[in-house]
Parts: structure tokens; C-alpha cells; sequence
């Protein structure tokens, strides 16, 4: 079995992503050169995953997956983000169930505050309760797409940690677990505090069944 929290596919496709390495989950000025750039990274993904000893989708399955499949690029679901501190009750250590079946310790870091569609919302950032040193912030979610558009297991986000607690969310960066191109993958699944109550179409989605003859 292959223990991975299945949310490090930017470290992954790092190498390919350096010449258009730009400030994470940023709002470009311009529609064109942000949905550019977006559509750009996901190229360097697609290459990376089909070529890198270390992807996670097996060669046998690679023409199944890749390209892989997003919602268009769409600012509209780019927003910022306050992190409020978890209250010191919440802030424990959480067993977080995984797809092969074991359980992940995970801590909660606080609690992701936005604006998005016109509702006021909020996710649950966790980090790895057994890892020291700056982890990215992992935030794994549910929508109303998913099971149908998405992945029936949830999507994730990770965000690099910031010193103001004002983050950017951009779910056209959402991506879906490595268990989902490989079982032997071990990935936690999001959270009832992180199911959110409308559709989030935008980042990874899953591909439409061939059509029958």
C-alpha cells in the first residue's frame, strides 16, 4: 500500500512548473493571462503525470486519465480568505478516515472564512498531526457536484501557510485525490465540517463515460 495524503500533485509537477512559477492562487488583472497562465500549469500537470516515474496514475492507465479533466478557468470562484484560529477545544488532533480504510491523524490549524456566489462560507484547514516544520495548509471538501461531476470521494486544496492569515481560495486549483487513479493510494476523505452546500464547478472534475454506439 502506498501511504500518501494524494494532495502534494504541485510538488509533483514542480520541475515542469518552474519557468511559469508565479505567487501562488493569485487573482491575475487580466481574465486572459490568468486563465492563460491556469490552463498553462495544467499542461505542466498533464506532462508530469505522464511522465514522471513518481506520478501517480500507473502507465496502464494513463491513457484512461490524461489529459486530465477540468471545469473551464473562472475568477468567479477565486476568493479571499481570513484563517480564524480554532477555539482550543476544537484544536485537537482528529482520526480522519482514509480510502483503504485506516485512519490519518490530522490537526486542525483554524477555520477559512470567505465570500463566494454570495454566500458567506468556511473550511476546515488541517495539516499532518505527525509532521514538524511548515506544512501546507490541507483543505479537503465536498460540493453538490460531487458524486455526479466530481469525484465521489471529495477534492482537495493546499494552500502555502502566509504570516497575515489572509489567504487566496481559488477552486480552479481544487484537484481530485491520487486514490482516485490509484487504489493503492491511501487518501483521508474530507470531513462533514467541510461539505459544502452548493456546486463548485471549477478545478478537477471527472471524465463523461464514453458515449455508447
Amino acid at each position: 500500500m502506498r501511504v500518501s495524503s494524494g494532495w502534494s500533485a504541485a510538488a509533483l509537477a514542480a520541475a515542469a512548473l518552474a519557468a511559469l512559477a508565479v505567487e501562488g492562487c493569485a487573482r491575475s488583472s487580466s481574465n486572459e493571462s490568468y486563465a492563460s497562465r491556469l490552463l498553462a500549469e495544467r499542461a505542466a500537470k498533464d506532462a508530469a503525470f505522464r511522465t514522471s516515474a513518481d506520478s501517480p496514475i500507473p502507465p496502464d492507465r494513463r491513457a484512461e486519465f490524461l489529459p486530465l479533466a477540468y471545469f473551464p478557468p473562472d475568477e468567479t470562484y477565486v476568493a479571499p480568505a481570513s484563517l480564524a484560529p480554532i477555539e482550543p477545544a476544537l484544536a485537537l488532533t482528529v482520526e480522519m478516515p482514509t480510502s483503504t480504510g485506516t485512519r490519518r491523524l490530522m490537526r486542525r490549524v483554524g477555520m477559512l472564512q470567505f465570500m463566494l456566489k454570495g454566500q458567506s462560507l468556511r473550511l476546515t484547514a488541517f495539516v499532518e498531526a505527525n509532521e514538524s516544520g511548515t506544512q501546507p495548509l490541507f483543505v479537503p471538501f465536498t460540493d453538490l457536484t460531487t458524486g455526479t461531476e466530481t469525484y465521489a470521494a471529495g477534492r482537495y486544496l493546499e494552500l502555502e501557510p502566509t504570516p497575515t492569515g489572509i489567504y487566496t481560495i481559488d477552486f480552479n486549483r481544487a484537484f481530485n485525490p491520487f486514490c482516485h487513479y490509484n487504489p493503492a493510494y491511501d487518501c483521508p476523505f474530507p470531513p462533514a465540517e467541510n461539505r459544502l452546500q452548493l456546486p463548485i464547478r471549477a478545478g478537477e472534475r471527472v471524465k463523461a463515460p464514453p458515449k455508447q454506439p
